[in-house]
């Protein structure tokens, strides 16, 4: 991805997302398939509790599978500080929502795994009724993207610059 800049990014995932239709439901799902797989990764048990819960709150261990997404805000950090403060803000605001549904004792990795595969589902029929294969066929990168598009539409709405 280097070299690449982010209106270039964002301007050829626009290219498969012009039908209005499509968009509302990318809006949508995009959203709910990043937050649910930071949820499944919060909840994948590959690393033993002991580790895990070397940095925690409350019984909530937070060293686990869902730090993979660091090295992500990393990556946008690199096409547009703003935005990755938004995503920095969006993933704070996921892990803290983890953290409270674990101490409500809600099945995380269930809930999140059922509204993936619903966001998936919605992704494919926005992808019929556009006629055109999603962003991600052409370039895996663009599963990254994705989620910057999405809070591309909210910076514009209220006016914030990227």
């Amino acid at each position: 991805m280097p070299g690449k800049e982010l209106t270039a990014w964002l301007d050829e995932y626009a290219l498969s997302h012009q039908n209005p239709t499509n968009i509302i439901i990318h809006k949508i799902c995009v959203p709910a398939i990043t937050l649910t797989i930071i949820a499944m990764l919060w909840r994948l048990p590959i690393i033993p509790k002991h580790i895990r819960n070397t940095v925690s709150i409350g019984k909530s261990g937070l060293i686990n599978p869902s730090l993979i997404f660091v090295p992500v805000l990393a990556f946008y950090w690199n096409l547009s500080s703003s935005m990755a403060i938004g995503m920095t803000i969006l993933f704070l605001l996921v892990i803290i929502s983890l953290i409270i549904m674990e101490k409500n004792h809600v099945r995380i990795f269930r809930l999140a795994l059922i509204i993936f595969i619903l966001a998936w589902i919605g992704q494919f029929i926005g992808h019929e009724i556009e006629g055109k294969k999603p962003a991600f066929f052409k370039d895996l990168q663009f599963l990254l993207i994705g989620p910057l598009w999405t809070l591309s539409h909210v910076y514009k709405f209220f006016g914030i610059d990227y």
